[in-house]
């Protein structure tokens, strides 16, 4: 079985538009999702993420080791919480972030995990 990451994709800002009776629908659904896929054992790991003001961005890859506030990409989407999942192909992956999707009601973005 081959290990993909099922990553979530907010708008800037998060979705502030939404009602609280909203967020908690959304919170169900997800629940709901998190519990067949723990059911189903296609389960790995799943977070939420903070806001990505949040985010503190460590660079060592020169002489000096660099720490700044805030996320490192300046987009419009931020990557808002994740899912990883083993499934047997890119098919079935497909198929799970189908229904991860529906759930949180946001794109879901599917990648393989590099082979060990």
């Amino acid at each position: 079985m081959t290990q993909y990451l099922l990553s979530v994709h907010d708008p800037e800002g998060g979705r502030p538009e939404m009602k609280e009776a909203d967020m908690q629908r959304l919170f169900a659904q997800v629940d709901a999702f998190n519990q067949e896929l723990q059911s189903s054992g296609s389960w790995v790991f799943a977070g939420g993420l903070e806001d990505p003001s949040t985010a503190t961005v460590v660079d060592a890859s020169g002489t000096e080791v660099m720490v700044t506030d805030g996320p490192y990409a300046e987009t419009k989407e931020q990557l808002g919480g994740f899912w990883v999942i083993e499934a047997p192909d890119l098919d079935a992956a497909l198929d799970v972030a189908k229904r991860g999707s529906a759930a949180c009601e946001a794109p879901v973005e599917v990648r393989p995990f590099q082979a060990e």
